[in-house]
């Protein structure tokens, strides 16, 4: 899933193409990708983009009128710019279309989970914000308290959209590895050290990961948004040596997710067994990706 750095990314890149040009109309390819009927599709034809923001992992085209159109790519969504009126290939969702050229949206998986919404107002749209602290605009103090809201894994409340917005799988391997601690560490047995560890590690990794690509990309759209880079430390790179000690990656998979961690950079030397962690992760974690992404501020949390 394109997580803060890789929505930052799309997010410049559309900023000088789209910006103050005329929506043309948006193609719908099948009926999964558009979620909404009110306003009518219809109504963002001809507004002019004043705008391109991100909310959480959603790419928000505000638009005139108060209306905007909220993207979220889900795992495997991409967007592609490309020549105006291009045809929809076999794995677009749809497109929507400027003078300039076409933002083709794309998703490489038969299960189809990335969403257009088309609201009106910034009530609506703050509906789609799942409420998660933007680390790189907070102080250490509201970190904190975010991590003490519920009693979680740290893989666990990193990922959680409601608790810290932007960060997924992938970066939460890259956080963690930097801040030397465990994947499955619990948030309510933080001493105030590793807190601050945690607190520079999310923003450090957030941050340069965010200037690296922007820096690869230059002033071309990006093509390769993908959740394995090369320079990454662990995610991604099971049994190969870690950067900072030598020793092999590890990986605990459960569910539909998984955790890279090196071992003496983080748990002590000790490797977690997949059969051990059952029992902690079977109360504290998500059993679909919808149901982390979807679930409401305060609505059915579990309790750590």
């Amino acid at each position: 899933m394109p997580e803060l750095p890789d929505i930052e990314l799309y997010r410049t890149a559309l900023e000088p193409r789209v910006r103050g040009q005329v929506l043309e109309g948006v193609r719908v390819s099948g009926p999964s990708w558009l979620r909404t009927v009110e306003p009518p599709l219809e109504a963002a034809r001809g507004r002019r983009v004043t705008g391109i923001r991100r909310l959480g992992k959603r790419i928000v085209f505000a638009l005139e009128d108060e209306l905007f159109l909220v993207l979220h790519l889900m795992i495997a969504g991409r967007v592609r710019w490309r020549p105006p009126g291009v045809a929809l290939s076999r794995r677009a969702l749809g497109a929507l279309d400027f003078a300039t050229g076409t933002l083709l949206v794309t998703e490489a998986s038969t299960r189809k989970r990335a969403t257009l919404h088309l609201v009106r107002g910034e009530a609506a749209l703050a509906e789609h914000d799942p409420g998660g602290l933007e680390v790189l605009e907070a102080e250490l103090p509201a970190f904190a308290a975010a991590l003490a809201r519920e009693n979680h894994t740290l893989k666990r409340a990193l990922t959680d959209p409601h608790l810290f917005s932007g960060i997924g799988n992938a970066y939460s391997d890259e956080i963690l590895h930097r801040a030397r601690l465990s994947p499955f560490k619990q948030t309510a047995r933080l001493d105030p050290e590793e807190i601050r560890r945690l607190y520079e590690a999310t923003r450090e990794v957030l941050a340069s990961w965010t200037a690296r690509l922007r820096r690869e990309a230059g002033e071309g759209f990006p093509e390769k948004v993908t959740a394995f880079r090369p320079g990454m430390a662990v995610h991604g790179r099971y049994r190969e040596p870690c950067p900072t000690c030598g020793a092999p990656v590890q990986r605990i998979a459960y569910a539909s997710k998984e955790s890279n961690y090196c071992a003496p950079c983080q748990t002590g030397g000790k490797l977690l067994a997949d059969r051990a962690l059952s029992r902690l992760l079977k109360g504290d974690w998500p059993r679909t990706l919808e149901e982390l992404e979807v679930r409401r501020p305060g609505a059915g949390r579990p309790r750590g």
